[in-house]
Formats: structure tokens, sequence, C-alpha cells
């Protein structure tokens, strides 16, 4: 038997980072992606984020990519979104997603990070927490596709 374990902070944004993840609601939403990410055989250990954007901070099973589970997850939970009568104005999630590996000692950090999303969101827009995000983890912004649906 072989044991791995990838740790990742997976961000991604309705489409043109539309204000449409309902805050008295968003809780559901964050409910069906667990459910999804479960299915998956994944542990999920934090999700969270703002009305144009969420956070998930998952490990993934060995048998599965990265960009098989955002493809999962934005598939199902646009159509589960779209149907939802608490989401009306959801028009689907934005083209792109950011993905990083982290270190089980860094979880606490980064399940912190997605648990302070509304008051880290008073002082610095996603924009900008998503252009620092990308540098920090050395990807180089190219401005013609920046946010850009």
């Amino acid at each position: 038997m072989s044991h791995t374990t990838s740790y990742y902070h997976i961000v991604f944004r309705t489409y043109r980072s539309e204000k449409t993840i309902l805050e008295e609601h968003e809780r559901e939403l964050y409910a069906y992606i667990y459910g999804i990410a479960k299915n998956l055989r994944c542990q999920t250990y934090r999700i969270g984020g703002m009305p144009d954007h969420i956070h998930i901070f998952v490990s993934l099973p060995p048998t599965l990519s990265l960009a098989s589970f955002v493809q999962r997850v934005k598939t199902d939970s646009s159509k589960w979104l779209k149907a939802n009568p608490h989401f009306p104005d959801f028009r689907g999630w934005g083209h792109e997603y950011a993905g990083f590996s982290y270190n089980l000692r860094d979880k606490d950090m980064i399940v912190n990070y997605i648990i302070r999303q509304k008051e880290h969101h008073r002082r610095e827009s996603f924009a900008k927490e998503y252009r620092d995000f990308l540098e920090k983890n050395g990807k180089e912004v190219d401005e013609r596709y920046f946010l850009r649906d």
C-alpha cells in the first residue's frame, strides 16, 4: 500500500467576480462542496470566502489530480447553485483558479487565513489578495488575463 498526502489551498471566484454568494446562504454552498469532496475521498479542512470567491483547504487522494478536483467542484456546485433559489444571481464560476500545495505543519495557518476572510477583506480587495497569493507562490501575473472571463 502506498501512502501519500497532498494538501492544497484552492481559490476561485464567481464569474466576473460578481457578488452572488449571499452570506446568509454561504454555509449551504460550503456544505455542498464538502459533500462533493467527501464523495471524491478528500479530506476537507476548511471552506470559506466572500460573496465573490471561495477558499478551500483540502487533501486529495493519490488517484485524484488537483485539476480534476477543481473541475468537479466547479461543475457540480455550479449546477446546484443555478438550481438553488437562494442564489438567484449566480451565473457561474470564473474560468481560472489558483491551487498551491502546502505541508501539514501549515494547516493551522491556512485554516485560520480562511476563517478570517471577512475581516481580511475589510482591508484588502480580492484582486489584491489574489495577485499577492500568486506572486508569493512564484507565479508571474499576466495582466492581459488577470481576473478576466
